[in-house]
């Protein structure tokens, strides 16, 4: 009887496809088997492009005249052991003379394609193939896929954009990395890493780094006074009897019978709040002290605002990392195990926020199932009473290319066998999903101008003083997260430039006309603040639209074609360039190290440094995707460009020479300690020094100069240094101080009392952090 050859991307997805097709299946090594099915599983990429040396010896000895290195065509191997023992496997069952069909059941994206197309080329297979297109892995979803295979040669297009997005990265990555090691060989340990995506991010992230390393702070001044108005007419004790015009939210001094309604205004000169020098804050200081003033100016708006769109991987990862302090990492782990093991969420890697139509039926019956939980009951309710869907936001098919947003599937949803921060992640979605469907919120913005010193010698204009007051009148969608939730919800923007403008306040009953006192004023002296550091969410917004401050989510989703990467891999990009030590993390913050703002500064403006090109080629492969432009094209133009890049490196970089940073006197003898290959020590050519040393690796982690100053000037680090890995993989935070063996040696040690107890990194301290533990950190 002829089978089925059915070849997921991981064991746990195969194992679940199992289970909805028809049995028994017996297990065996690297597969199983049924009556009408085998099902096996590649375990990641099995397969990838040979390294230079498989196509020519030649390639083992880096030198410039052999670039650049194009293939004709791209070879195959397989990954490394594990995956060879797998991969035999696979090629096996291809071969099995029972296998008429095959069906590629490899995650439905780009990558899941380019991980079987590999895999097929490299086994020789020549059977049909067809295409198991999944949203969710929940049984019903799987089983309706089943049904619906789709033809292989509907996805040729997918595949070619595939491939050339790997063959990209390796003509360009290759090129610029052996160009530049081989310049720089004098000046760095170890490669030079460049890459198509990686280095315009890293670029991001240097670039940002020197504008803070060349901030210079400047002094400004703002002046806060307290201004109070009598008890209001007509009113006893504050009572809201107030006129048209008169704010709604009454305050009042606990003064009896004439009760006093305070507030705060801030001094702006025109639409400026700061002032230039001490000398003219506290002149305005003096001039109003003790003054009547008058209230000049009071407007009262009403706002509303529209519930944020529903999630796709990088509004996702962006949202949980300013929300819990989750890398990009993180938060794609915690979504890809409530898609494949708790099948609560539909796929994650997706970078759309719309739904088909096809979804339209759906979404009550989600409505309902989660609204079986008790925090989401109130919300699902409304939902599921709405006589017609508000959809114009959400549906729109020709948003959705590969998948649909995120959202909780129609399945049971076990929340007790989830972990903590997949419960953060699910609970996200739930409440974004159900928001979405919500009216707006409606706020009533205040502004109130008290003038001081009306007509007075000093500024005939008198002095204003500005107040803003907002009030939530209509919860709206905002109701679905709570009250304590909602600022959480708010967006980033509305927080900036808070302290300059002064913040919101709950404002008493005032009339615009009325006179007041200034019972208090103040000058308080401020600086100027350098750019924020990127964090994952910051670093996440810039690589999806390829460098530019974009903060409107309807222009983001216009610009997502052109971003650096994509939803699948940006996490993946992050982590690369800590892993090659251009990047550090340091709580929220993303750091560029010395050896990335070097590679950068190097490289200058060199077009490989560039947002803007590298997200032009994104949205080339996009368009590769739909038919819209030639692979051809796109790999010629790809293959120019790093013959271009070798013959500018090659020049560039000739006569490069970055001398080894001098950290200062040793703490022990006295000679300049340098940075060498593996440490900061005062060992020289000529001169042996006492053999005191800093090695530069530490628990996974590269200590950088900043760090390797201060053991030696003061011995121990006064914050703890973040980045260190434990054996689980984990991340953690600790001090770090000097010490010296009973030999004479000196060593780095973890300055806290459980490594001193010869323990392991307490939890507290691990990537699962409280947002408390990391939220002094200035990250944007």
């Amino acid at each position: 009887m002829s089978k089925t050859l059915v070849i997921a991307e991981k064991p746990s997805v195969g194992q679940d496809l199992a289970r909805v097709l028809k049995g028994p299946f017996k297990k065996q090594e690297g597969f199983l088997e049924g009556p009408e099915h085998i099902v096996t599983w590649a375990v990641g990429h099995l397969v990838q492009l040979a390294d230079p040396d498989e196509y020519d010896p030649k390639f083992k000895t880096w030198r410039m005249p052999d670039l650049p290195i194009v293939p004709d065509k791209f070879k195959l191997v397989v990954r490394d052991e594990r995956s060879r023992k797998q991969m035999t496997v696979v090629t096996k069952q291809l071969g099995r003379d029972d296998v008429e069909g095959v069906v590629n059941a490899c995650d439905a994206g780009r990558e899941g394609e380019l991980i079987f197309a590999y895999l097929y080329e490299k086994a020789k297979a020549k059977k049909p193939v067809q295409r198991l297109w999944l949203n969710s892995m929940t049984n019903a979803a799987m089983k309706e896929a089943f049904k619906e295979l789709r033809p292989a040669a509907e996805f040729a297009k997918l595949e070619q954009a595939a491939r050339s997005r790997s063959e990209a990265d390796w003509i360009v990555g290759m090129n610029a990395t052996r160009a530049a090691t081989i310049r720089l060989r004098s000046s760095f340990d170890g490669a030079v890493s460049l890459g198509r995506v990686q280095t315009p991010t890293l670029a991001i992230i240097a670039r940002r780094e020197e504008e803070i390393k060349a901030f210079k702070p400047e002094p400004y001044w703002l002046v806060d006074a307290t201004f109070a108005a009598g008890a209001l007419k007509g009113t006893e004790n504050g009572a809201e009897a107030g006129e048209n015009g008169a704010l709604d939210v009454v305050g009042m001094s606990t003064g009896g019978a004439n009760p006093e309604r305070s507030y705060i205004g801030r001094f702006h000169a025109g639409a400026k709040p700061r002032i230039a020098s001490e000398a003219e804050a506290a002149a305005i200081v003096d001039a109003c002290e003790g003054k009547q003033g008058k209230i000049t100016k009071l407007e009262k708006k009403k706002q509303k605002e529209r519930a944020p769109m529903l999630y796709d991987l990088t509004t996702l990862q962006r949202e949980a990392n300013t929300r819990y302090g989750f890398s990009a990492r993180r938060t794609l782990s915690a979504a890809q195990r409530l898609y494949e093991e708790h099948k609560a969420l539909t796929y994650p890697r997706t970078n759309s926020r719309y739904l088909t139509t096809d979804m339209i039926g759906e979404i009550k019956p989600i409505a309902e199932l989660v609204g079986g939980q008790a925090d989401y009951r109130q919300a699902a309710e409304y939902v599921r009473s709405l006589e017609e869907l508000p959809l114009g936001r959400v549906v729109n098919n020709a948003k959705v290319t590969d998948h649909h947003a995120i959202i909780p599937t129609r399945s049971e949803h076990n929340v007790e066998k989830m972990g903590s921060d997949d419960k953060r992640i699910y609970d996200m979605a739930v409440r974004r999903f159900l928001a979405v469907f919500h009216p707006e919120a409606v706020f009533e913005n205040t502004k109130v101008e008290t003038t001081v010193g009306a007509g007075a010698e000093e500024q005939d204009g008198g002095y204003v003083f500005r107040t803003h007051g907002k009030l939530l009148l209509v919860p709206g969608w905002r109701g679905v997260y709570g009250e304590a939730a909602a600022d959480a919800a708010k967006p980033e923007k509305e927080k900036v430039g808070e302290e300059d403008e002064g913040t919101d306040q709950q404002l008493p009953r005032l009339e615009q006309g009325e006179e007041v006192e200034t019972r208090k004023i103040g000058s308080a002296r401020k600086e100027t603040k350098p750019p924020r550091r990127y964090s994952d969410a910051s670093l996440l917004g810039a690589m999806e639209t390829a460098g530019k401050l974009v903060d409107d989510e309807e222009l983001r989703e216009a610009m997502k074609d052109s971003g650096i990467g994509t939803p699948a891999t940006r996490a993946a990009i992050i982590e690369r360039l800590i892993q090659v030590a251009y990047v550090e993390r340091d709580g929220r913050s993303l750091v560029a190290s010395e050896k990335g703002l070097n590679v950068i500064r190097l490289l200058n403006e060199h077009a490989l440094t560039s947002p803007e090109l590298t997200g032009s080629w994104e949205h080339r492969l996009g368009k590769i995707e739909r038919g819209e432009d030639s692979r051809e094209d796109f790999m010629g133009d790809i293959a120019g460009f790093a013959k271009e890049t070798v013959a500018e490196l090659d020049e560039k970089l000739k006569d490069v020479r970055i001398p080894r940073a001098q950290l200062g006197p040793c703490p022990i003898c006295g000679h300049e300690i340098v940075e060498n290959r593996k440490g900061y020590s005062c060992w020289a050519r000529t001169d042996s020094g006492c053999g005191f040393v800093i090695w530069k690796s530490k628990a996974g982690k590269t200590l950088p100069i900043a760090i390797a100053r201060e053991l030696i000037k003061t011995g121990y680090t006064a914050r703890a240094v973040t980045g260190f890995k434990g054996r689980s993989g984990r991340s953690f935070r600790a001090h770090l101080a000097m010490s010296q063996t009973e030999d004479g040696k000196w060593r780095v040690e973890f300055d806290e009392a459980w490594a001193k107890e010869g323990a392991k990194p307490p939890e507290a301290e691990a990537e699962s952090e409280s947002v408390a533990e990391v939220s002094a950190s200035s990250a944007a």
